[in-house]
């Protein structure tokens, strides 16, 4: 009897000692926020106003990782595949958590599957920009001059909204432009203020500067109200258009989180999104804030996705 106690007092005395990796606290070591968009984009700017005030709530650095391309699945596909133990976290838009999953015939991943909601962020608007050449100072008088010149402007997407919204936009108004695809807007709005695209659909944060400057011109605004950036400008709704595409931006990880830690970021993220100065900071974006349980974000997501699937099938955009 002695020799099984001193035994189980040894097995004890060892099991205090050794290290047990799953009981250490969580955050212990800085977190990967993977971007899927250029530095300098509006989700970019975006994820490094919510960054500090997350990074000192956790008490470990977010370090934000962009990782631009393929509309999103270069991220995407990265996120997916990452060890699920809250290191890795994927700030999403609907590019590669709606866009890519819809678009593709064989995706390279399953978004409701493969992924754990962790929080919603909110949603963008874009202005809807012309080069100032271009003889159009609203949607209908832009409509009417490529009727007249089909095929002679050039269209410029950096996002997937506006791959979306102004292929229904010319299935709709029955007109044609030449495609002409960026990584992101802040390559595009080069080109447009240059004059070699001629059209796009940029988010606000990013355009507003050139709007003010004069270097584009605004026709529009997307979304159900007119911006604060530029209240003059009228709504697509306003201008007799309307699109079933949202534009937004979520939190999440990779499958098989575990709840609490899924919690815990969920608490922290929707708390940096309560603050003041970061919501003043993402005002500029032209970007409305929004929280979500990781229930609701998933049930969002669902809906989502089902959206873009049909609406890419009617207008025949699935890529191989």
């Amino acid at each position: 009897m002695s020799s099984i106690r001193n035994c189980l007092l040894a097995l004890a005395a060892l099991a205090v000692v050794m290290p047990n990796a799953s009981a250490q606290p969580y955050p212990s070591k800085p977190l990967r926020v993977i971007v899927p968009l250029p530095t300098g984009s509006a989700t970019d700017t975006i994820a490094r106003i919510l960054a500090p005030p997350m990074a000192q709530a956790l008490g470990q650095q977010m370090v934000i990782d962009n990782k631009p391309g393929a509309d999103g699945a270069i991220a995407g596909t990265e996120a997916a595949r990452a060890t699920p133990d809250g290191y890795t976290l994927l700030f999403g838009t609907n590019s590669p958590l709606a866009a890519v999953p819809s678009m593709r015939r064989t995706p390279p991943y399953d978004l409701i599957a493969d992924f754990t909601p962790i929080g919603l962020v909110g949603r963008y608007t874009h202005f809807v920009l012309v080069h100032p050449k271009v003889p159009a100072t609203s949607m209908g008088e832009f409509l009417t001059h490529v009727r007249a010149n089909p095929n002679k402007l050039n269209y410029a997407t950096g996002n997937t909204t506006g791959q979306i919204s102004i292929a229904q936009l010319m299935r709709l108004a029955n007109i044609n432009m030449v495609h002409v695809p960026y990584k992101g807007d802040p390559a595009a709005l080069i080109d447009l203020i240059a004059g070699r695209v001629q059209f796009m659909f940029a988010t606000q944060g990013q355009a507003i500067a050139f709007v003010k400057e004069g270097k584009v011109r605004p026709l529009a605004v997307t979304g159900a109200k007119r911006s604060d950036l530029a209240p003059e400008v009228p709504t697509l709704a306003e201008s007799g258009l309307q699109f079933p595409i949202l534009s937004w931006a979520a939190v999440v990880g990779p499958a098989k989180m575990r709840p609490e830690i899924v919690a815990r970021l969920n608490r922290e993220l929707n708390a940096a999104l309560a603050q003041p100065k970061a919501q003043e900071q993402i005002a500029m974006q032209g970007f409305e804030t929004a929280t979500s349980t990781p229930e609701e974000l998933r049930v969002f997501l669902a809906q989502q996705l089902d959206i873009w699937t049909r609406t890419v099938r009617e207008l025949g955009l699935q890529t191989d």
